[in-house]
């Protein structure tokens, strides 16, 4: 905007120049902007705190407060990070996690396939029976998974948590990918045969790569559901499979709760969530605008 010079007259009749005046600009805050980083400080809030409680020790924690660390420390850490029972606690988990991920992407794709593409009697009622059981508790399944696999010898093992999620996940799954393959017109299978294409190579060649992004969302929230789930993992696990949800919960000793340590496993704990969701967000953002997420 220019500025421009404004004529004044004098009280005794003669006319003069005002010096032009730049009009001051004020940043006004909108409306969506205070009620972002009003939602962004919610947020962020929780899990600054986390991080702070990490840095203290406990005398610090239950003595008095502050903002910040007062006399910083990394003794939690350091005891996560050598102590076998916590560190294993995160090795357990990411054994089962990626487990059940693998597990439920290879069963979930054939079968969104199928739905996608496929006409059959009854296809909507199955469909419709593959989500009811992701709508019930994992409760209700604790007591018969823990009777069958300690019957069959699978109680505290990987696998068994594994395969139970798979009851949860799979479900997600074949609903996410039938979305995102629904997207994909059935010319290019016909094209595909009719240049003499196998299914299974052109369904590992040509059309796996077409719904990448779905199978990164999939992925994400098998993954998700898996890292953070608790009550299938504490109930069917003991020892040697035992997660870190299970390990986070019996914290409490002669001396009480150790809030440091139990602080700095929950930021760990967060650090591969963040990580999954950093690598798939474009991913996640598709399948937002696909309507399946």
């Amino acid at each position: 905007m220019a500025d421009v010079a404004t004529p004044v007259v004098a009280g005794d009749g003669d006319m003069t120049i005002e010096k032009p005046r730049r009009a001051a600009r004020r940043y006004r805050p909108s409306g969506s902007a205070i009620v972002m980083a009003l939602y962004l400080l919610f947020l962020m809030l929780p899990i600054y705190w986390l991080l702070n409680m990490s840095l203290k020790t406990n005398n610090e924690i239950l003595g008095s407060f502050s903002l910040w660390p007062r006399d910083l420390t990394l003794a939690n850490y350091a005891k996560i990070l050598t102590d076998a029972s916590w560190y294993m606690g995160y090795v357990n988990s990411l054994i089962y996690v990626v487990m059940n991920t693998a597990i439920s992407l290879a069963v979930a794709l054939p079968a969104a396939y199928a739905f996608s593409r496929y006409s059959f009697m009854g296809d909507k009622h199955l469909f419709f029976w593959l989500l009811t059981n992701r709508m019930a508790p994992p409760a209700v399944f604790a007591l018969p998974f823990f009777q069958l696999y300690s019957s069959i010898g699978l109680f505290d093992t990987h696998i068994a948590v594994a395969l139970a999620h798979c009851l949860f996940n799979v479900p997600l799954a074949v609903w996410i990918l039938e979305g995102f393959m629904r997207g994909v017109p059935k010319e290019i299978d016909e094209t595909a045969y009719i240049d003499g294409y196998s299914f299974p190579a052109f369904f590992v060649k040509i059309f796996t790569p077409l719904i990448a992004s779905g199978i990164g969302v999939a992925a994400f929230f098998c993954f998700m559901f898996s890292w953070v789930e608790l009550l299938l993992s504490r109930t069917l696990t003991s020892v040697d499979a035992k997660p870190i949800a299970a390990t986070m919960t019996r914290t409490v000793g002669a001396a009480g709760v150790d809030w440091g340590v139990l602080a700095a496993a929950g930021v760990l704990t967060i650090l591969p969530g963040a990580l999954v969701i950093y690598f798939v967000r474009n991913y996640i953002a598709k399948g937002f605008a696909l309507g399946r997420v």
